[in-house]
Order: C-alpha cells, then structure tokens, then sequence
C-alpha cells in the first residue's frame, strides 16, 4: 500500500512544521500515566480500573480454572 503523492507532500510538510512540533511537545509534557505513583506502579489502580472497565462493557467474569503445566519456563 503506498501513500498518494499529495498526502506524501503534506505529510513531509507537517513534518517540518514548527507549530506541529510546539504542540506535540505540549502534548507530549503534559502526559501521564494514572498508574504510578510516586514514582512506583500502582497495582490497586490498575486492578480498580480494568474491574471498572469491564463492568462497563459487561464483560462475564470466567470461572477460575487451575494451570496444569508443572515445568513453566520463559
């Protein structure tokens, strides 16, 4: 799949933008992770989050099944 010649145009275009550039650093300054937490992961949030998240989409809970694998390697 290739890129028609004008949006390649605009997009070589955007790229050298000032303006562009300004904002992603905008952007990019005033990103951040809800998870950590001075500086540490916060795994009580991620797990409120993903409980709340698939509430919100109705998503049934799967009955817990146990690993039958004895020799787990990574």
């Amino acid at each position: 799949m290739s890129i028609p010649t004008k949006s390649r145009q605009e997009l070589l275009e955007l790229a050298q933008s000032y303006t562009l550039k300004k904002d992603m650093e905008i952007i990019s300054s005033k990103r951040h992770n809800p998870f950590i937490k001075n500086g540490r992961c916060d795994v009580d949030a991620y797990l409120e989050f993903v409980t709340q998240y698939n509430e919100f989409i109705n998503h049934e809970q799967k009955p817990f099944k146990e690993m039958l694998d004895r020799d787990m390697r990574l």
